[in-house]
């Protein structure tokens, strides 16, 4: 009943003497009004861990080098004529015919 009725609640009077309000308190000298302590605040931290997938292209690209080096063999040819050269003394008979 005590708690259930708003009492114990400090007065000032008349010469600034705290004073109770007579709503019960003093009713009952055995009990005491209880002493609200001023307020203790927790600060709780939680940590939320989260898996966030990530896509990550990697693209590759082959560069193919064909490289060519040049040798050079020679090859030798030979080629050859033939000539004729007809040295006549007018043979034996003396004709002048060449032919």
């Amino acid at each position: 009943m005590l708690f259930g009725k708003k009492c114990c609640r400090p007065m000032m009077g008349m010469n600034q003497a705290p004073m109770m309000d007579g709503c019960g308190c003093n009713q009952q000298p055995a009990m005491e009004c209880p002493v609200v302590e001023p307020t203790i605040n927790k600060c709780v931290e939680k940590e939320f861990y989260h898996e966030v997938p990530h896509v990550c292209p990697v693209h590759t690209h082959v560069i193919n080098r064909h490289i060519y080096k040049h040798t050079y063999t020679p090859q030798y040819t030979c080629s050859e004529e033939n000539q004729i050269i007809n040295l006549d003394n007018h043979g034996c008979c003396g004709n002048n015919n060449q032919f």
